[in-house]
């Protein structure tokens, strides 16, 4: 699933390409499980709006409309792709949504296995389950695991905590940091919690740099895959070397997730 540096690099590709532009026309599918809000809801939001903005919060892609105030939230599930394309060029299989634009483009929808998710909220901004880990202050992060008896693995993938960290990143973090993912997040001491703030924050920033993980069938806006899966030090790297310290990196299913690190770098 794309998580936040993948979901950062759509978004802000997205909203260069489109930004100021206006809808159209809307098509939709009609396909189950794809779309939280009614279709002719979408439709009808969207047509004749302004794109005033694309922006991610959490792992959604949030779109909002000039004179409306509306906004479109996309998720993009396990294998959703929000891509930015001339209407000459064919549409992809599982194309689930298609936005014509002022510009001459179209922004397409496509989602083979329909997790992802399509949606309008009327009214007040769309925030997020959690916090954001690229703003969070130190002090609130530190706040966020007191007193929590669960593995500090499971709190970091807790949207309703962090929004937008999933298993690549938590795990490459963790290892940054020198902490075990079954630790309990309510014993580690400040310094510890401080040091993983500064990890989640480095390796979220990096990964938004090479424009994301592609691991499974993640693209940018152009179709274009990640590079950031070529400096992982943990994730999906079962038995081979630890690059620091040689130790076999060693795989565990930890809150129900494939869960990586080093036996000797982690403590």
């Amino acid at each position: 699933m794309p998580e936040l540096p993948e979901v950062e690099t759509v978004a802000n590709g997205v909203h260069e390409r489109i930004h100021h532009q206006r809808i159209l026309s809307v098509w939709t599918s009609g396909k189950p499980q794809t779309f939280k809000s009614p279709e002719p809801l979408i439709a009808d939001t969207l047509t004749g709006q302004t794109i005033a903005s694309v922006r991610r919060v959490g792992k959604t892609v949030v779109m909002t409309l000039t004179a409306s105030g509306s906004q479109f939230l996309i998720h993009l599930g396990m294998t959703g792709r929000l891509l930015v394309s001339a209407p000459s060029v064919p549409h992809p299989p599982h194309t689930h949504a298609i936005l014509t634009l002022s510009g001459g483009n179209e922004l397409r929808f496509v989602d083979a296995r329909r997790f992802g998710r399509l949606s309008v909220v009327l009214g007040a901004p769309y925030t997020g389950p959690g916090a954001d880990p690229l703003t969070i202050a130190p002090e609130p992060f530190i706040d966020l695991f007191r007193n929590r008896k669960t593995p500090i693995k499971a709190a970091l993938l807790n949207q309703s905590l962090l929004s937008g960290v999933g298993n690549i990143y938590a795990d490459e973090s963790l290892f940054r940091a020198g902490i075990r993912p079954r630790r309990h997040a309510g014993r580690l001491t400040r310094a510890e919690l401080l040091r993983l703030r500064e990890s989640l924050m480095v390796v979220l920033r990096h990964a938004i740099q090479l424009g994301g993980s592609s691991v499974s069938d993640y693209v940018d806006a152009d179709g274009v895959r990640g590079f950031f899966q070529l400096e992982h030090r943990v994730y999906m790297r079962t038995n081979q070397p630890c690059l620091v310290c040689q130790t076999p990196i060693r795989k565990i299913t930890l809150a129900g997730r494939s869960t990586h690190f080093c036996p000797t770098c982690q403590h």
